[in-house]
């Protein structure tokens, strides 16, 4: 019997009520990967700043790279370790740089992670942070080519074959923006931005990638959100980016000289099941996986800023209310079980043509 493999999506950006802040998603993936044999996610659902969680049948995949394997583009490969090269924004102040390299002297020293060298842009990344009118959060890079530049170096010249990239972040964020998200209640403000830097570098050179933004800690609050205080524990948010990209799965792209076949190699023809929130089904995976034979389970209580359910688009999806009830449907749908019998009042069969 082939392996159970499944796919939890929570985008980022979108203010979901469950995924949309500091690693709260994580016990829902730790939960979720005990009733399957693979669970395929992404960084907003495993980083948590300061916090991590290993979970061993767990594949770590950025969001560009999500859409390109589910569109059949591009398959995964499991691999043992990564050797991580990190990207720093030359605008990040001294100590705060420092404190990212202390960071990683500590995830080397304690975890046991291979990083292969650092490389400090050769300009200021200069990233923006804006909110559209729906509430969600986006950003723009003001020097992009800087980024792919210092990658380069790190790819051709120090052999990395993943890239972790902490960025200088604006500290003028909103005000009530900020402290709606420190409370638990609002969009995390620099999520979308963060989502472009790391699609930029996998989209380019097709490795595993993973961002963490660089902040000068803000000051204590007693109110703190539990949602928002893995990121309020310490001068840097690395520690989950490396934990994730120290095993994340590399790209097979056609062409290139890792795309032979491997038995452990996994393509979207072997997903099993998606799960995502039932207000944000717009997304390019959901869409390309919505036409396969593949069963779509939207979670009605992850509320999210945006109203996308999968009904307008065509998709044919089982609703549960909670991510509780989607673990069970997928526990069910493994055994072969269809779960709609789990339910009282089946009703018989009706005749064809009759």
């Amino acid at each position: 019997m082939r392996p159970y493999t499944a796919i939890l999506i929570i985008p980022t950006g979108i203010g979901a009520a469950i995924g949309g802040y500091a690693g709260d998603a994580l016990p829902v993936a730790k939960a979720m990967s005990q009733v399957v044999d693979r669970l395929i996610t992404h960084p907003n659902v495993m980083n948590g700043a300061m916090l991590y969680w290993n979970i061993p049948n767990g594949l770590y995949v950025e969001g560009y790279g999500l859409d390109r394997f589910a569109a059949g583009e591009w398959g995964l490969r499991p691999v043992h370790q990564n050797k991580i090269g990190l990207i720093l924004d030359q605008g990040i102040e001294p100590e705060l740089r420092l404190r990212q390299l202390q960071a990683v002297d500590a995830a080397r020293a304690t975890l046991g992670l291979s990083l292969t060298d650092y490389v400090i842009t050769d300009a200021a990344l200069n990233v923006e942070i804006r909110t559209a009118i729906s509430g969600a959060s986006w950003g723009t890079i003001g020097n992009p080519d800087s980024l792919l530049r210092a990658a380069d170096v790190l790819i051709n010249q120090a052999g990395a074959n993943a890239i972790a990239v902490v960025a200088k972040f604006p500290e003028e964020v909103d005000a009530v923006v900020d402290y709606n998200y420190r409370m638990g209640k609002g969009v995390d403000p620099i999520a979308g931005a963060e989502a472009v830097i790391s699609h930029l570098i996998v989209r380019e050179f097709q490795i595993p990638c993973a961002h963490a933004p660089a902040f000068l800690p803000p000051p204590l609050d007693s109110n703190l959100s539990p949602r928002s205080a893995a990121e309020e524990i310490g001068y840097t948010f690395l520690p989950s980016v490396l934990v994730g990209l120290h095993r994340a799965p590399q790209f097979i792209v056609t062409g290139r000289k890792n795309a032979y076949p491997t038995m452990d190699d996994i393509w979207a023809n072997q997903v099993d099941a998606l799960i995502v929130p039932a207000s944000s089904c717009g997304g390019s995976a959901i869409l390309s996986l919505s036409q396969q034979q593949c069963a779509i389970v939207t979670v009605e209580e992850n509320q999210t800023q945006v109203q996308v359910p999968p009904q307008p688009l065509g998709i044919k999806s089982l609703q549960v209310s909670s991510y509780l009830e989607a673990i069970g449907v997928i526990a069910a749908h493994k055994a072969g079980i269809n779960p709609s019998v789990l339910h009282p009042g089946i009703t018989s069969l009706n005749l064809l043509n009759h």
